[in-house]
């Protein structure tokens, strides 16, 4: 199945009952009718071929693989620490965040601490907009036709006791060795003072002296897995970096290193099986950055503000496969 279609051809799927997981810009989602589908607002994508831009078409995919039940829910801030306890027992669930939102900043902050978390594969993707507008991040709850900007979306899926789910996270991203430590004293979005190598400077003065590329994101190894926090601003007057994910304290964090071609790195990052994955998501840094535009640098999937692997991610891209335990 093509994954970017027209409003019409999703409404087909729709009304034919598939469960579906979707992604567009709100002008095309607001169209389309209840039924079994959660999505997101975004007009990015990697479609087949190319990395597009897109505000006719929808991104689809549809939710076939194994299911053999599912559930829609929605969880504001006070009840989505919950959610882990409405999975099933084995299956996946696909969480949609609205960015710039409280649940988006909750979840980044709080995720780790939730009750059994890592039992099954939690995934999903922080909705966002057309950087040239003044739209408003949005989730949807197609079940109710229920339009959000404050509250997380979620599709729960079950599998039979033959398929396995399996999250996988890309990050072309490594640590540099030539970075300094850098230690935080607070879990925020935001930092001034903090920690280089032991002494105590001002980082946003830190990152302005040193000439730091701001594409760079920090790292930071959570046994074994690189994790990325991303600079959205460095804000001279009120001696700021701003994030677009926070750092905790008590981490080592480290500058990663440059890439020399970072459309090729991500390329060569990709997996090699031909198996088709279920889902999928791509940083809109990652599309930025990378200028993946009409180039082929990743799994089809919508271009999102962030990328859910557990936890909130940046500058990474994240899939999901279905893995048939016969086999």
């Amino acid at each position: 199945m093509k994954k970017l279609q027209s409003v019409n051809e999703v409404i087909q799927l729709i009304e034919a009952g598939k469960v579906l997981s979707l992604a567009g810009d709100e002008r095309v989602l607001s169209q389309l009718p209840k039924g079994n589908w959660v999505a997101g607002t975004t007009p990015y994508f990697m479609g087949r071929s190319q990395g597009e831009f897109s505000q006719e078409k929808v991104y689809v995919d549809e939710i076939a693989e194994g299911l053999t039940q599912h559930k829609i829910m929605t969880y504001d801030k006070q009840t989505l620490p919950s959610f882990t306890g409405d999975r099933f027992d084995n299956g996946y669930s696909i969480l949609v965040i609205p960015a710039f939102s409280q649940v988006h900043s909750d979840f980044a902050l709080y995720a780790d601490g939730y009750d059994h978390l890592y039992d099954n594969p939690v995934l999903g993707w922080v909705s966002g907009i057309d950087l040239d507008s003044g739209d408003t991040p949005k989730v949807y709850d197609g079940s109710t036709g229920t339009e959000l900007t404050d509250k997380v979306v979620a599709l729960h899926v079950e599998l039979p006791s033959n398929k396995m789910p399996q999250l996988e996270i890309i990050n072309i991203h490594k640590p540099d060795p030539d970075s300094p430590v850098i230690e935080f004293d607070t879990d925020a979005f935001e930092a001034g003072d903090c920690l280089i190598d032991g002494q105590k400077v001002n980082f946003a003065e830190y990152v302005s002296e040193h000439g730091i590329d701001t594409q760079v994101p920090l790292t930071s190894d959570y046994s074994g897995a690189i994790i990325n926090t991303c600079i959205k601003e460095v804000n001279a007057d009120d001696g700021k970096v701003h994030f677009y994910a926070p750092v905790f304290k008590g981490r080592e964090y480290r500058f990663a290193r440059p890439l020399a071609d970072y459309a090729a790195e991500f390329a060569s990052s990709l997996p090699q099986n031909k198996r088709e994955a279920q889902f999928s998501c791509n940083c809109i840094l990652n599309f930025l950055y990378g200028e993946l535009k009409g180039k082929q640098a990743g799994l089809p999937g919508p271009i999102t503000f962030g990328e859910i692997g557990y936890r909130l991610l940046n500058q990474t891209m994240t899939y999901l496969e279905v893995v048939d335990l016969d086999d």
